[in-house]
């Protein structure tokens, strides 16, 4: 785009750069048999100590209960998560990791940072900073105007 206003432009770019940077990040997990649908449950769920309530996994990744029901009855069947009814409420579930996929998370993880070093090469971490905040702030107002 030619447009020199950078408000006019900031969707856009940021829609790219999301589509370019998830393309990349599944080129590295294809040896492992891992999608973008199959990866990022897995991923939330390591940073989250291994395991979160069904419903909290949703919300965290954007998906629609039933989208997320399908990827998680794979990756069960895969052996990679196991869900559980929560003691409080037999309707609701909470999803694991199993022992089986640790190291495979430890895979994801090396490449994932990997990718994202080669990513951000030469960006200073002032530039980065102000990035996220401002990533953040645009974040902000979208949730705001949430119906």
């Amino acid at each position: 785009m030619n447009d020199s206003n950078p408000r006019n432009n900031i969707g856009f770019e940021m829609g790219i750069t999301l589509r370019l940077w998830r393309a990349r990040i599944d080129e590295r997990l294809a040896p492992l048999g891992l999608t973008q649908a199959k990866w990022l449950p897995l991923r939330y769920l390591a940073r989250a100590g291994g395991s979160l309530p069904q419903r909290t996994l949703v919300d965290q990744l954007g998906l629609e209960g039933p989208s997320l029901v399908r990827i998680l009855d794979e990756l069960e069947r895969l052996g990679m998560v196991e869900r559980h009814t929560c003691d409080f409420d037999r309707r609701a579930k909470t999803v694991c990791l199993t022992e089986q996929v640790k190291p495979l998370i430890a895979d994801i993880s090396q490449r994932a940072d990997s990718l994202r070093d080669q990513i951000l090469q030469g960006i200073p971490d002032q530039e980065l900073a102000a990035f996220q905040h401002t990533l953040a702030r645009i974040a902000h107002n979208l949730g705001k105007m949430a119906s």
